[in-house]
């Protein structure tokens, strides 16, 4: 039978999507591209905001329309349970047991009953996946991590992924080294709190330097940590590694002291521009972006004037910008002084225009200059890649996926840099 996987929100899923891929392909199911085509429907959901969970509630809607076998997981089936519950869904689980949707879809085609399940405790075990390999992607993803502790005034999160727990030391090392082997260059690690990685003793400063010895792995990459997780033995391993790349995504969230203690963040701005001031005396033309919500409540115009100007003095490269979204059940959603969302739009406008003037700026430094660049996109005319600090390159020539080549830039278009292969140059 034939299987489709429908994956939105964070790389943790997109994690997680593969693994059930994976698993399905090796007990004989086989993977369509075509939804429509597809005898089983998998919809991996989210629920940062309450658009992702329209976004969710939407594409499992259609997909029942279809009349496939639907099987349905993920943060925004764990946070809406009775409403999914009245969806005639197959299958549906919550965060827990995507590991076993291979067995549970074999089941239901021999029973032909339908399956539920949501598991409330806070406290869970990590559930063990493992990715051998990333077709879809010339960068490997690997979940170190699940459920966060922090409890920001404003997100589900720790609701629905609950409390941390981390993939063991040693199985984290061996899937890294096999996706390594058949030819990964990078490894982005991944998690809800990734910075939070403790195991058998072991942090996430222990792992980077134990799989910075695997030979052929060229870079390694945080997909997001929070400031306060960068401590002075992670900043070491920054310092002295070369294999981690030159990017950090760094959510500020908010750039006035009082919104972020609203928001029940653990640092004040003060806090958060010496560690990026550290950061950026470690590693040289390194990029730091960030998540930024706006319309926060309490959030006035004056408070959101002193973020603008926070941004433009941390220089971040990109700003993902999140107008602020009402989450019931969480504290920020019984505050009063509701930002209006009319407001909040014309604020997520004119901070969207501050970003990107900050990324056009941050482009042009390297006009002129050889970047090393990830081939990732390949056509019959160009080629297209990531640099170590995240920056989008396309060249005009056909060059051979997930290699490295050295690269001169010539010039900015919006949203990437365009450049030209030094041809004695190439780095495999």
């Amino acid at each position: 039978m034939k299987f489709h996987i429908l994956t939105l929100g964070c790389k943790v899923n997109i994690y997680e999507s593969e693994a059930i891929k994976e698993s399905l392909l090796k007990n004989n199911f086989e993977y369509e591209s075509e939804q429509e085509l597809a005898d089983i429907i998998i919809i991996n959901t989210c629920s940062v905001t309450n658009m992702a969970d329209n976004k969710s509630k939407k594409y499992v809607r259609h997909a029942k329309r279809l009349g496939k076998i639907l099987v349905v997981c993920g943060c925004s089936s764990e946070n809406n349970q009775t409403i999914y519950e009245n969806m005639g869904i197959d299958i549906l689980i919550g965060n827990r047991e995507k590991s076993k949707i291979s067995e549970l879809i074999t089941n239901y085609l021999e029973k032909k009953k339908n399956y539920m399940q949501f598991y409330n405790e806070k406290d869970l075990p990590f559930e063990d996946m493992e990715v051998t390999t990333f077709e879809s992607h010339t960068r490997a993803f690997v979940k170190i991590e699940d459920g966060c502790n922090n409890y920001c005034s404003y997100c589900v999160i720790p609701y629905v992924r609950k409390n941390i727990r981390c993939k063991e030391y040693n199985k984290t090392v061996a899937e890294i080294m096999k996706l390594v082997e058949i030819g990964h260059k990078e490894i982005v690690l991944t998690g809800i709190l990734t910075g939070s990685y403790n195991s058998d003793g072991h942090d996430l400063a222990d792992l980077i330097e134990e799989i910075s010895l695997i030979p052929n792995l060229e870079r390694i990459r945080i997909s997001s940590i929070e400031i306060t997780e960068i401590n002075n033995k992670l900043l070491d391993v920054i310092k002295k590694n070369e294999k981690v790349v030159n990017h950090f995504h760094i959510p500020l969230q908010a750039g006035s002291d009082e919104i972020l203690k609203r928001m029940n963040r653990k640092y004040n701005i003060e806090y958060f521009k010496k560690k990026i001031e550290f950061l950026r005396n470690l590693k040289k033309d390194v990029s730091i972006t960030t998540d930024v919500i706006v319309g926060h409540p309490y959030e006035t115009e004056a408070l959101f004037l002193e973020t603008i100007k926070t941004c433009q003095e941390l220089g971040f490269s990109k700003i993902h910008v999140f107008p602020y979204s009402k989450r019931d059940g969480t504290p920020s959603s019984r505050m009063p002084m509701q930002v209006e969302e009319s407001e909040k739009k014309y604020r997520s406008r004119i901070l969207n225009e501050y970003g990107k003037e900050l990324e056009k700026k941050f482009f042009l430094s390297f006009i002129n200059r050889v970047l090393e660049v990830l081939i990732e996109e390949v056509n019959d005319s160009s080629s297209a890649g990531f640099t170590s600090n995240y920056i989008k390159v396309k060249i005009k020539e056909k060059l051979e996926k997930n290699k490295i080549y050295k690269v001169t830039i010539k010039n900015y278009e919006n949203g990437y840099l365009i450049g030209e292969r030094n041809k004695e140059e190439i780095k495999i």
